[in-house]
């Protein structure tokens, strides 16, 4: 499928790529989510008691962008931070910004919203010019009041009802300069944190409606089960059950408590009968060849040559490779449905409640404009879980509890069991050093199946329920999500100068378990592979890993992220480990087109037990001009600590028929003693564009610890995780 066919299937809608709408002639390009959504009132609003509400597509998922949000707002109207209220991801009053996803909330929402507050103002500032009779440039702007040089004032509230934002943005305002802002750049205190802190309904899993009651589902126990009987008159007659729902292979209930929904659940899982298959693939090592093997024919993502490069004198090949993962969400998934007068209304944690909308209206067979999703925070996901499975499955119950809302959320192993995973990779890396010790030939190539199925991310129905139903509507198999932000083939391509340069992606968009979007999607294991071969080729070379990477890279923001890590890291040259403790580096610019980020790792290897400890790392960070300063070292930290766990614990276990992965005793992750010291080091450039962050630490964490256990014990280990039995089959 080509790019112009893949945009025509997907509705230009996938994770890290925004499709612009058709201009109309004469239009011109807006910049960021405005370009999409171009009147100024889909942005934000005057209310009459003295506030601002804002309006972003973009969702809050614990990234602090509600936050950061706010603060460029604030900045634009030149009112105070407290006025300034938002509203994220509601089909039924926010602007359409697909999918909060790829790092891109700030560079697309906050771009859209500088921009569009920056000509509110101005409307604002124009309107107080007419009625005060003064020149606009005359007057001055603090916290909403408008103030002319004799002292004469007006609000913004009191021009509200004669200012009207109904028109098309032009952007043509220019947004205020760096010097000028009072709130972007300070690290404001995270607006969501209090009612997580506290206990508060902070999350979707504590909507309560009246006259509610629980759901919960019976998943089959294998991929392509068929559900041959169940005793639904048993589960119907237990206490407090409200509705059994079976319709094909779907099969759930509801109750009025939930423990009740539980007990309920735990019966028919007994007397339900299935058939299944062997359908998965082997384990271990055979998963990767049988990967490579597939009949997918390899595509060129890029390829440079130089034939005035000096020949290789030394070679190297190396296969690396990352299992399947899942997200491990703290809480499992929840949403709660409603059906009033053949309308649905679905709260859900989705990270695009506008493509949930629309696979929600094929499935009921629904004008997209008789549902509305409104998002409410989830407990823990970057990227697609099961959040918009759970909504069409608390849909499909709550159709049958005459009228009555449904709480339906998942059990631990349906999380485990049915979310979809990261996919399974296989990278093989090949290059050559001259005698001068610089790469001189770099081959990279990747096998991978999809990275993202959200719903809108082709054509069909992406939600799990709708496979399984009597009357089943079935997924297209997406295509990859195409560069220059890639999927499979993300962050593949070396910003290094070599003259030498091939990439190529297997995507093989036929998967045997449910693969999607994990956060960074192909990146962490691209990154991983190829920050772990610059440092393989360096110790064939005889450089310093640090200097190696200084030698080949020409952009100079680049060099500043490596040069401060390497600096407030005490890097030395040259220096090898004692046997159990090492140090690594990597630096990887995601997706080639977000923020710098370089790691430093110190890793504790030990020798006995297998066990690899991760003690200190240190990170440099450019992510263009910075909002919120603390938002940004939250983001690099929790990305270094998820990337921890993903490179020191993280496997899906599977046998040929069913996933074995149920319960958190099969799917450790790092735990709070774990936790390595980290520290953060901003690069700001208040005069550039914002860059995301948010997935920028993963990719070069996993490679800073592969490279600091090579440092420490001599040993390459080129398999994700680095388990302890996998490290002490590395020592022996």
């Amino acid at each position: 499928m080509n790019r112009r066919d893949f945009l025509k299937a997907s509705g230009g809608l996938v994770i890290g790529f925004t499709l612009a709408p058709r201009l109309a002639l004469g239009q011109d390009r807006l910049p960021g989510s405005l370009n999409a959504n171009r009147m100024l009132d889909a942005w934000l609003r005057i209310e009459p008691n003295g506030t601002v509400t804002i309006f972003t597509g973009k969702i809050e998922l614990g990234q602090g962008i509600g936050t950061a949000l706010s603060q460029i707002a604030a900045d634009e109207l030149d009112v105070n931070l407290q006025r300034i209220d938002i509203v994220h991801g509601d089909t039924a009053r926010t602007p359409n910004e697909g999918q909060t996803a790829g790092s891109l909330s700030v560079e697309q929402s906050g771009t859209a919203l500088r921009f569009a507050c920056a000509e509110g103002r101005d409307m604002l500032v124009s309107a107080a010019a007419a009625k005060l009779g003064v020149p606009a440039t005359d007057l001055r702007v603090s916290d909403g009041t408008v103030s002319a040089p004799g002292g004469a004032t007006v609000t913004y509230w009191d021009l509200a009802r004669d200012t009207d934002f109904k028109r098309e943005a032009t952007a043509k305002v220019k947004p205020k300069p760096p010097a000028e802002h009072k709130w972007v750049g300070k690290s404001i205190a995270r607006r969501d944190i209090p009612k997580k802190f506290t206990g508060g309904a902070a999350y979707v899993q504590d909507v309560r409606l009246p006259n509610m009651v629980f759901g919960r589902v019976v998943r089959p126990p294998s991929p392509g089960a068929q559900l041959l009987s169940v005793d639904e008159a048993a589960a119907r007659r237990l206490p407090g059950v409200v509705a059994v729902v079976r319709d094909g292979n779907f099969l759930a209930v509801a109750a009025e408590r939930e423990e009740q929904a539980i007990r309920a659940r735990e019966a028919l899982t007994r007397s339900a009968r299935w058939k299944e298959a062997a359908s998965l693939p082997p384990t271990g090592e055979a998963l990767y060849q049988r990967l490579m093997s597939s009949p997918a024919p390899g595509e060129t993502v890029v390829e440079k040559t130089s034939p005035v490069a000096e020949a290789r004198v030394k070679t190297l090949e190396a296969l690396y490779t990352r299992p399947y993962q899942s997200h491990g969400s703290i809480g499992p998934s929840c949403a709660v449905a409603h059906w009033q007068n053949g309308k649905l209304t679905v709260w859900t944690h989705s990270q695009g409640v506008f493509p949930l909308r629309a696979d929600l209206a094929k499935v009921f067979g629904l004008n997209p404009q008789d549902i509305r999703c409104i998002h409410a925070e989830g407990a823990g996901c970057y990227g697609h879980n099961g959040a918009d499975d759970v909504a069409l499955d608390a849909a499909l119950v709550a159709r049958a509890t005459g009228g009555r809302p449904v709480k339906l959320q998942w059990m631990r192993d349906d999380e485990f069991m049915w979310a979809p995973y990261g996919s399974a990779m296989a990278i093989k890396l090949s290059g050559g050093v001259d005698g001068q010790g610089n790469v001189v030939s770099w081959s990279h190539e990747v096998w991978s199946h999809p990275h993202s199925t959200r719903p809108g991310s082709s054509a069909g129905v992406n939600l799990l329920a709708a496979r399984h139903l009597a009357q089943a509507f079935q997924p297209v198999l997406p295509a990859d999500v195409p560069q220059p932000a890639g999927g499979a083939a993300r962050n593949a391509i070396p910003l290094y100068d070599f003259p030498n340069v091939k990439v190529v992606k297997h995507y093989i968009a036929e998967a045997p378990l449910r693969t999607s979007a994990l956060r960074t999607l192909g990146g962490y294991a691209n990154v991983f592979a190829l920050e772990s071969f610059i440092d393989e080729l360096a110790l064939v070379a005889g450089a310093d890993p640090v200097e190696l990477r200084l030698r080949h890279l020409k952009d100079a923001r680049a060099r500043a992220v490596i040069e401060a890590a390497a600096q407030r890291a005490g890097w030395q040259p040259g220096l090898l480990g004692d046997g159990t403790r090492g140090r690594g580096f990597a630096f990887a610019k995601y997706k080639n087109l977000a923020c710098h980020c370089a790691i430093v790792a110190d890793v504790e290897v030990d020798r006995k037990t297998g066990r690899v400890s991760v003690t200190r790392v240190v990170a440099a960070v450019d992510a263009g001009q910075i909002v919120n300063p603390d938002g940004v070292i939250n983001q690099i930290e929790g990305g270094i600590i998820q990337s921890a766990s993903w490179t020191l614990m993280e496997s899906v276990r599977f046998d040929r028929t069913r996933v074995t992965t149920r319960s958190w005793s099969d799917y450790p992750i790092l735990r709070f003693t774990d936790v390595p010291e980290v520290e953060v080091l901003l690069l700001n450039q208040p005069a550039e564009r914002f860059l995301g962050v948010g997935e920028g630490a993963q990719g070069p964490t996993a490679a800073a610890i592969a490279n600091g256990i090579a440092n420490a014990t001599g040993k390459r280990l080129r398999a994700l995780p680095f388990t302890a039995e996998r490290v002490k089959q590395a020592l022996a």
